[in-house]
């Protein structure tokens, strides 16, 4: 078993801000052990939330952990979310088109600047996995440089029909969210308590379109990922299902979402207690419930061990 305490001390963060036009500013948190220097892991998160999904300030998550393995951590905050600046308002005139086409490219070119060669290892959480193979979908010549991903609750559209599922995307996502950004001019997720972190306008409107079930392209430019993801073989990913996730991302939401992303390697594993595991994880905790570090984050050491 992995020792997660075992040298935590040595476990390091600091803070990369990276400057963007329009008066903008993006965050990447590097989280690394000073004396075990590793290949590097690059994370993205998903909608509503930010890149504290994977880390706290007290070394806490899945990206200390991996660090105190000797992985070299890279964690995004998408324009506007987390410590990326100006928070969100009424006047963030962005989307996930731009996020695929321009922060994750930033993002990724920082990386190489600091370690001189693109990031081995992809990491994402629920909307952090589309944007993640969208991106792929669009430059397909970054895929040789990765050798292994893991998706924590990844899903583009939405196939269950759990009541959970139509009271948080049904009537919040479709319905009520739209009707809160018109009057508000961007989605207050954070203080309506449906996340971490706000959406601006186009970006709901961009992932209502997309988590719907409908053809996987661009609402701007038209872009059609599926078709060109379609004939792509990605890298192999692991894809991680929680028993508690009943909305965004049963394994039917999954498997679609696999279904429909090229033909590599794809595999997905169910965490819960009738799996022989320590928690019934649901979407959110499947990243941050302490017994997470003996059950899902060691079967990423494995599937990065397997690709190594």
């Amino acid at each position: 078993m992995v020792n997660n305490d075992l040298d935590m001390n040595y476990v390091k963060q600091t803070s990369i801000l990276i400057p963007l036009c329009s008066k903008q500013t993006l965050h990447l948190r590097h989280i690394f052990h000073e004396q075990k220097p590793g290949p590097a892991i690059f994370f993205l998160h998903g909608a509503i939330e930010n890149g504290k999904i994977f880390y706290s300030n007290k070394n806490r998550g899945l990206a200390p952990f991996l660090a105190n393995q000797g992985f070299n951590c890279f964690v995004a905050d998408l324009r506007g979310r987390g410590e990326s600046k100006p928070n969100i308002n009424a006047d963030s005139d962005y989307g996930q088109n731009e996020a695929i086409i321009e922060d994750i490219p930033i993002f990724l070119n920082k990386i190489k600047e600091f370690t001189g060669e693109a990031p081995q290892y992809w990491i994402a959480h629920s909307w952090g996995g589309v944007l993640m193979n969208s991106y792929l979908a669009r430059y397909p010549e970054a895929i040789s440089s990765i050798k292994a991903c893991v998706y924590f609750g990844s899903k583009r559209s939405l196939y269950n029909k759990h009541p959970e599922k139509l009271f948080k995307a049904n009537l919040l996502w479709y319905f009520l969210a739209p009707k809160i950004v018109k009057k508000k001019g961007f989605l207050p997720a954070k203080k309506l308590g449906w996340g971490s972190d706000d959406e601006t306008a186009k970006s709901l409107q961009h992932s209502v379109a997309w988590a719907k079930i409908a053809p996987w392209i661009d609402p701007l430019d038209k872009f059609d990922y599926g078709d060109a993801i379609s004939n792509l073989s990605l890298p192999p990913i692991l894809h991680i299902a929680a028993v508690k996730d009943k909305a965004l991302a049963q394994t039917i939401d999954i498997q679609k979402f696999i279904d429909e992303s090229g033909k590599g390697e794809q595999k997905m594993n169910l965490y819960g207690k009738k799996y022989g595991h320590g928690h019934n994880y649901d979407h959110i905790n499947m990243l941050t419930h302490p017994k997470a570090h003996d059950d899902q984050f060691l079967d990423v050491m494995a599937w990065f061990k397997k690709y190594s």
